[in-house]
This record gives C-alpha cells, sequence and structure tokens, in this order.
C-alpha cells in the first residue's frame, strides 16, 4: 500500500563544508530521535535544505519533528525550542509543503518565548479574534501561517496581510486578525487566491476595536513563489520564526528572597508558600516583574537547626514542610487550628530571626494531629489519588526514607539497621497499604500534597498577576538523601564537591554533597535531571542553575578532607612526572606532596601554642624538620580526633579550634596532591603560591611552577571542559520551557561564555565580582543583553554591609563607579543605595534582580537600622544558621505606597517592563 501524502520540509541554513542538516523526529521514517538512523535532507542552491517524506495520513497527524546540524567532526548541534509537529487537520491532500526557519540556540529573542513570558509577564489574556480569522473558498493555495510575536501590545492581536486578494491585497482595513490560542505562536489558515504568481505578505499588530494596524513588522516583504513541482491538492505551512520587530529590548526588574525570610501576620515565624501572593501583590505595585527564590526542597536531615541549610535537599523533588500555611490546609476544625496556632504565631513572629527547630517542632505536632484526624477522607480523595500516581516515581521513595530517618534517628542510612540498599520490590513492600507502620509512610504524602498544593496556589497567582517565579537548582544533592539511598550508580560517594578558593573563601569551600557520576547519568539521557526540572516547571517559569560551573567541571574534594583547598577539578588532566621532567623540574616526592612543615613555620601559626603542637601532633624527623603523627595526617583525622577530645573535656573546646584550623593549614603544605586513584599522577594544589612550601624553593622552580600553574588552571582544559558542558547541558535546557539563568562566578573558564550564549543561558554579573581579573568592579553599563545583573546575591554581604567592610575599596568605588568626587560616606546612606540601584536599572542586562534588603537600603525610614543583620549567608562558615528573615511585614510593605511609588518610577524610567 503507497503513502497517502508526501510532505516536504524545506529549510534554509547556511552549513560550513561537511556539515549536514537532519530531520529527526518520533516517526520511524525519522528515526525515532536517533540522529544517525534520521535521514540527511538534500541541499538545494541558495542554501536551502529539503526532504520529502512519504507518510500514512495515520502518522502525518502524529509526529513531532526538529531540526539538527550533524558536524563533519561528528558532534550534534540542535536547534532551539520546543518539538516541531507535522502538520494535522490539513483534509485530504496529496502534497504538503512545510517552510521551516532554523532557530538559532543564541537568538536573544528566545528568551521572551520561554514560559517566564509566554505564562507570565507577556501572555495575560488573549484578546478573542472575531469569526477565527482566516478565509476560505474554493481554488487558490491553501495556506497555514504560523509565526512567533511574544511581545504583542495589551489588547491587541497580531495580523497578516498581503498582495493576495486574500490576504487584503494591501488594505490595511482588510488586515486578517490572526488566532493566539498558543502564545507566543499565532496562526491563520487562509486560501490563497493567487497560485502562478509571488505573493508577498508581512505581520502586524492589529487593534480588533478600531480594526487597523498600529504596527508594522520590520524588514522586507515577505514572500510565497509559485511551486510548479507539485501538482494536485496542495497544503502550504509556513512556520515564519519570529516577527521582527525593532527597537529596545525587553527588560525587566526581580526581586531576590527566599521564602523563609518573608514574614506576614499570617506566618508562622517563618516564610510560608501562602506568603508569595503578598510578594506579588507588592511586586504588581513597584513593577517587579520576577521573583527569585532559594531553594524550597526538603532538607530535614537530622531535625536540627543545621537542616536550614537551603542546598542540602534529602529530595530533590519533595518540598520543604516548613513552608505550609497550617490554617489554609482545611483538615482540622478551625477553631481547633486557631487554638494550637495562636499561641506559637505570636512567640515565634515576635522573633527577628527564623528559629528553625522551634517551627519544625509545631508544624510536626500539627501534621500528626491533622493526618490522624483527616487519614481516611485524605487517602479516598480523588485530588490526592491524582497527586499520587503523578508523582509515584519520588514520593514513594521519599516517604519511605523519611519514615526510616525518623524511626533511626538519622537519614545516614549506612547507620540503618535495615534498608541500607533497597530494591524495588522492598520498597513496595516497605510502603504497603497493609504493612503496620503505614500511617508513618502516609503521613508524607500527606504532608506532600497540601505542600504541593499551596505553592501550586502561589504560582498560578502569580502567573495571573504578570509575575514570573524564579527557582533554584542546587548543583549537588545531601550525601545522605532519598536520591543517592536509591541510585547509588550515579554519584561518587567517596568524594565532595565544592568550590576553589576565592576572595570570598579563601580556603576554598566543601558542600560535602557527592560529586555526579557523568557517564552513569547519561546512559538514559539524562533522565533524572529531566525528571527533576519538569517536577520544577509545575511551580516555576524561569530557574537559577546553581554553580553552572559544575556542568563544565566541578571542584572535587577528597572525603578525608575537609577544606575546599584541598581540592582538584573533575574531570581534569593529570600531571606526570614525565611532564615535569619536560619542563626542567625535578619531582621529589617528598618535598611537594608531603607536608612541608618545619619548626619556624609554627610560631606564626600556632602562636603559644607551637611547643603543644611540636609535641602532640608532630614527628621530628630530623633538626626542625616534621612529619605528622599517624591519625593526624588528614584533616578529617584531625577533625574527628579533636572533636572526640572537646567531647571528653570540654574546657579544651576553644583550644582545640584553634588547633584545628592551624593542622589544617599544616596539612595544606603541599605543592601538589596526589590523584586518589592513582598515586604516579598529580594535580597541582590550588593557589600553592601562598604556601611555605612554594615560598622556600628556589627561585628558577617557582618560575617554572608558576607557568606550570597558569597552563594548567587557565588554558590546557578549555576545550575538554565545553565538551563536557555541551554533552551535559542540552537534556537540561531542552527538558522545560522555563527561562534560565546560570550561576557562573568564581574561577570561570574561558569557554563558558560561549557555551552559556550558544544555548541561550542568561548569564550573571555581580558588580562587585568582575568577570575581567584587571578590573575590581564591573559596571552595569557594559553587561550583555542575555544576561542577570545583581549588586549582591545572598551569598555576600548586601550592599549596605559590603560599604561597611573596606573603606578603602569603597572609596574607589565611589570615586570611580560612582563618578563622585571628595570623601565616601562611612555608611550606605540611602542616596548612595539609590544611584548604585539606578546604575543596575539603566544596564542592557535583561534582567536586573536585586535582594529585597538592597532595595529597601534606598529608604532610610524603612530599612533595617543594623546593616549586618540582612545577610544570608556566609559561605565560608559550612556551619551558618540559614535564619534571615525581614523585619517589615508583607502587609506594611504594600501599604508603603511613598517607597513603592519611587521604585515603581525609577523602573520606569529606566526604561524596564516596556511592552509587559
Amino acid at each position: 500500500m503507497g503513502p497517502d501524502m508526501h510532505i516536504r520540509f524545506s529549510i534554509h541554513y547556511e552549513t560550513k563544508w561537511g556539515d549536514e542538516v537532519r530531520l529527526v523526529g518520533s516517526s520511524p521514517e525519522l528515526g525515532e530521535w536517533n540522529v544517525h538512523r534520521a535521514p540527511p535532507m538534500v541541499y538545494t542552491p541558495g542554501g536551502n535544505w529539503v526532504l520529502s517524506l512519504p507518510v500514512t495520513r495515520k502518522t502525518a497527524t502524529a509526529f513531532a519533528y526538529k531540526y539538527c546540524i550533524l558536524h563533519a567532526g561528528g558532534g550534534v548541534e540542535w536547534e532551539w525550542g520546543v518539538n516541531r509537529e507535522s502538520p494535522a487537520r490539513v483534509g485530504r491532500v496529496s502534497h504538503v509543503l512545510v517552510s521551516d526557519i532554523w532557530r538559532a540556540q543564541s537568538a536573544p529573542e528566545n528568551a521572551l518565548c520561554t514560559a517566564a513570558f509566554s505564562r507570565a509577564i507577556l501572555g495575560g489574556e488573549r484578546v478573542a479574534v472575531p469569526g477565527g480569522g482566516g478565509q476560505d473558498g474554493k481554488g487558490g493555495l491553501r495556506c497555514r501561517f504560523r509565526v512567533t510575536a511574544p511581545r504583542v501590545p495589551a489588547g491587541h492581536v497580531l495580523c497578516l496581510m498581503g498582495s493576495d486578494p486574500a490576504l487584503g491585497a494591501w488594505d490595511e482595513g482588510s488586515a486578517l486578525p490572526m488566532a493566539g490560542e498558543a502564545f507566543p505562536e499565532w496562526t491563520i489558515d487562509v486560501r490563497l487566491k493567487t497560485r502562478h504568481a509571488p505573493v508577498y505578505y508581512k505581520y502586524g499588530h492589529f487593534d480588533p476595536q478600531t480594526r487597523r494596524v498600529t504596527h508594522w513588522e520590520a524588514g522586507d516583504n515577505r514572500s510565497i513563489w509559485p511551486d510548479p513541482v507539485h501538482k494536485g491538492s496542495v497544503f502550504a505551512l509556513r512556520n515564519d520564526g519570529m516577527y521582527r520587530l525593532e527597537g529596545a529590548a525587553w527588560r525587566g526588574a526581580g526581586v531576590a528572597i527566599p521564602v523563609f525570610s518573608l514574614r506576614s501576620d499570617r506566618g508562622l515565624g517563618v516564610g510560608e508558600f501562602a506568603d508569595i501572593k503578598g510578594l506579588v501583590d507588592w511586586a504588581r505595585a513597584t513593577g517587579i516583574k520576577m521573583i527569585q527564590l532559594l531553594p524550597v526542597n526538603d532538607t530535614v536531615a537530622t531535625h536540627t537547626w543545621v537542616d536550614s541549610y537551603p542546598y542540602a535537599a534529602v529530595s530533590v523533588f519533595a518540598l520543604h514542610p516548613i513552608y505550609m500555611r497550617l490554617d489554609d490546609m482545611d483538615v482540622l476544625d478551625a477553631e481547633v487550628t486557631r487554638a494550637f496556632i495562636e499561641p506559637h504565631r505570636a512567640a515565634l513572629n515576635a522573633l527577628a530571626e527564623v528559629d528553625y527547630e522551634a517551627v519544625m517542632a509545631a508544624k510536626s505536632r500539627y501534621y500528626k494531629m491533622a493526618y490522624d484526624a483527616g487519614r481516611d477522607r485524605f487517602l479516598g480523595d480523588a485530588a490526592y489519588r491524582r497527586f499520587f500516581e503523578e508523582n509515584r516515581s519520588w514520593l514513594v521513595p521519599y516517604a519511605a526514607f523519611s519514615c526510616l530517618r525518623d524511626r533511626y534517628g538519622t537519614s545516614n542510612y549506612a547507620e540503618w539497621p535495615d534498608h541500607r540498599t533497597v530494591s524495588e520490590s522492598e520498597l513496595a513492600a516497605f510502603t504497603s497499604p497493609s504493612a503496620p507502620h503505614y500511617d508513618d509512610v502516609a503521613v508524607h504524602y500527606f504532608i506532600q500534597y497540601h505542600l504541593h498544593r499551596q505553592l501550586l496556589d502561589a504560582a498560578t497567582y502569580a502567573r495571573a498577576h504578570g509575575v514570573a517565579l524564579k527557582g533554584d537548582i542546587p548543583i549537588g544533592v545531601y550525601r545522605h538523601s532519598v536520591d543517592t539511598w536509591v541510585d547509588r550508580r550515579s554519584f561518587n560517594l567517596n568524594s565532595q564537591a565544592g568550590a576553589p578558593p576565592d576572595d570570598f573563601a579563601i580556603d576554598g569551600q566543601n558542600w560535602g554533597f557527592p560529586t555526579y557520576n557523568w557517564d552513569v547519568m547519561a546512559e538514559d539521557g539524562f533522565a533524572w535531571w529531566r525528571r527533576r526540572l519538569t517536577h520544577l516547571a509545575t511551580y516555576f517559569d524561569a530557574f537559577r542553575i546553581d554553580h553552572i560551573l559544575g556542568f563544565f567541571r566541578i571542584w572535587e574534594i577528597p572525603l578525608e578532607h575537609v577544606q575546599g583547598i584541598m581540592g582538584h577539578f573533575s574531570p581534569a588532566f593529570t600531571i606526570s612526572r614525565a611532564e615535569l621532567a619536560s619542563r626542567g623540574m625535578w619531582f621529589d616526592r617528598e618535598r611537594l606532596c608531603r607536608p612541608y612543615i618545619r619548626r619556624h613555620m609554627l610560631g606564626p601559626i600556632f602562636g603559644p601554642h607551637a611547643d603543644l603542637v611540636a609535641r602532640q601532633f608532630l614527628d621530628e624527623y630530623q633538626p626542625g624538620c616534621f612529619h605528622l603523627k599517624p591519625g593526624f595526617t588528614t584533616q578529617r583525622h584531625v577533625e574527628e580526633r579533636l572533636a572526640q577530645d572537646a567531647r571528653l573535656h570540654p574546657e579544651n573546646r576553644e583550644l582545640n579550634e584553634s588547633l584545628k584550623w592551624g593542622l589544617f593549614r599544616l596539612i595544606a603544605e603541599v605543592v601538589f596532591l596526589e590523584d586518589p586513584r592513582d598515586a604516579e599522577v598529580f594535580y597541582p594544589r590550588h593557589s600553592f603560591q601562598r604556601t611555605y612550601a612554594f615560598a622556600e624553593l628556589d627561585g628558577d622552580t617557582q618560575w617554572k611552577l608558576n607557568a606550570l600553574y597558569i597552563d594548567y588552571f587557565y588554558k590546557r582544559h578549555e576545550t575538554f571542559w565545553r565538551e563536557q558542558a555541551l554533552n551535559r547541558l542540552p537534556a537540561v535546557c531542552n527538558a522545560t520551557h522555563m527561562l534560565i539563568c546560570g550561576e557562573d562566578l568564581g574561577m570561570v573558564p574561558d569557554c563558558v561564555p560561549g557555551v552559556m550564549q550558544a544555548l541561550g543561558i542568561l548569564s550573571l554579573f555581580i558588580q562587585r565580582m568582575p568577570k575581567d581579573p584587571r578590573r575590581e568592579y564591573s559596571h552595569p553599563a557594559d553587561c550583555p543583553y542575555l544576561s542577570v545583573c545583581s549588586p549582591s546575591t545572598h551569598d555576600m554581604s548586601t550592599l549596605r554591609g559590603w560599604w561597611e567592610e573596606d573603606r578603602e575599596r569603597t572609596q574607589r568605588f565611589f570615586n570611580v563607579i560612582l563618578g563622585r568626587w571628595g570623601t565616601a560616606p562611612t555608611t550606605g546612606e540611602p542616596w548612595i543605595c539609590r544611584e548604585i540601584v539606578a546604575q543596575h536599572l539603566y544596564s542592557p542586562s535583561m534582567w536586573a534582580v536585586f535582594p529585597l534588603q538592597d532595595l529597601l537600603a534606598m529608604d532610610g525610614a524603612r530599612r533595617r537600622r543594623n546593616a549586618a543583620e540582612e545577610r544570608i549567608n556566609v559561605p565560608s562558615n559550612p556551619r551558618h544558621y540559614w535564619r534571615y528573615r525581614m523585619h517589615l511585614t508583607l502587609e506594611s510593605l504594600c501599604q508603603a505606597s511613598d517607597f513603592n511609588t519611587m521604585l515603581k518610577d525609577l523602573i520606569s524610567q529606566a526604561g524596564r517592563n516596556v511592552g509587559a
């Protein structure tokens, strides 16, 4: 049986020699998404690539497709955007002619087509098209016109007009309104009258009330040329890409604040998902279009304040129970709920900061009461059953893990007496409704269901009011998490992720997370990442990739060490003896790889305790030269032994803490780190120039080591790391339609900006962390369009706090960046903060996002009295308590009309939100 019709695909793309365009899709004829099984397209003069595909009507209405470039070197480059759909509802035709336009990944306008804009900022309510649009009749070419236009003024629709009589013959009064149900995509079906001559046309903005065209797209007329080849019944699909809009690029303003930091009259000592709606109300009053949050996943591992760290999720899917609004659950009688909540609310809301343990204790008691009272009704609820089935894959193991964590008093499953590992059958048996402990499992279903409802309600409210919610994807997962419990192959549990030293943490950072086994994750196309992002998209329309550099390479620290400075990049090339010899260096393992400890170092490091350290922790193997005693050769050994001593002798706690950091420094006194897997190859220790081990080498060796250091850390890995990122990041980018922003701060390889630009990922620019190492500060005016600029982040002091940290740097900033003469004020006065905020608002960046504290700093009457109390995190402290909370309620902030009007005017005067 022959084909019912032929679909002829055509796309214009100027390839390089040896490259080819392929059409890949879900149907067998298009390789079922296998690039190498997909048919190559045929190049025709003029840069067009064509493919004629014989299909049945059944497959013609069912397959999805996309274009990609198969490079001569073997790499694959996909076009941007969601999968295209084959023409549907075209009737009985013999030929379908599909004309597509390549969607470049790096096109700036792509960002305006993401969910942040289509579902929230620019989506809004579309105007209905009177009569449905389009014209039909007999004769002529049936044609479907499709174009993407996110920036259409309120109350307007897109329209089509052209030279053909069916297109109005260039009469604006006869322009054809288009349907925008699939916004930002606009469509109309027309039967053209002209078939044997070119048809010219253009798109425009149309006001249905006045029936006038208010704007025409820029550029030359588009055209359809006669097709002399295909006879019989023909349907043409014109996928015309982007509406050509000239003028200022869209730019918006956002606010950054953790959910736990929100304060409202109805909160219970902490910000809650319901409070996001109050923040949306304030955002609407000020012209803010994006709310950026920190991660909101469950981090309950120890049931102590340590769990306040929002980047240590025990599940990358589950939401944190702390964010529930108890009186919105509607489970217990209202009077019972009020009697329970009000005493806690009065006490906890009176606190200046979050008391994590007290809040969690109160809410946990309420969850138990509510579940016991509503158990039978809850388990039989149809809406809950739908939620359960849609989320079963992560919800069941999470609930089992949480039950076992609470039963055994630890999330470290290696210490559990049973279920240290779990199979699917064991998991099913443990979570069976017939199990005697089923209620201890199901209570977590109950909590997650209600959290889901409340966050989804807040997200729906934000979208309906034109405000996008931006989530945060941590680069790592907690070591003792449900994710590592059920899938250990995907994680390297013998290593720790962190960050190399920088100006904010001179000894580096150790986050404690296991690193990823990317090779294992690649086996199923990074399905874990895709599921993670798809789940996030339920609530958020944009997201920030925390430490996006981890997709290029991660800073990996062996488990036996504590400080980030003892790590190395992974994946990375190693240094061999042969390479050192080729650079004219003699390799001395004892001198370069073993801790370099000499007597004259002990005084500056340990002060009056130098002799104690020499006796108790060191062995003198020759006069003035020391080795560490057995049991103290790694930082982890030192930490454990001194902690044990402090428990036995509490009076030594302060001394032991001081000795610990000094011993850590001695252990780090090396030039090279041995590879944990192969002791015959090495990694240069980061910042070895600050060690005695380096300083006391001869000048020639120092010069050669510095040359090796620069080559190793800044040159040799660029191509290699670029390949790693291009293998991993597309799975993240293509998983959803959310706007993607990358946190690309710190020690950034040169390949990173190009990869992010190629994939359409927005970069982050922080004024105090210039990407050009030759500059002390960056200027917001120098930011590229596809970026987010901000004066600070949650890992930094706020504007006011920073202003008081270093008088000399502040003075230079005042004179050079602000262009002010004279002596800088000693504090960040309101007018200073306003100038810095204005600088960022006028930046070319698509987004200027401000911590709420920095915006309030412009108002002397409303900002917090003590700037030091505004800081959220101190990265150099791995045990920092995340407890910052607004000092103002959202209710009072919404009523601050003078401040809100000032901020709204500032945003508007900077040209932000035009067209929103």
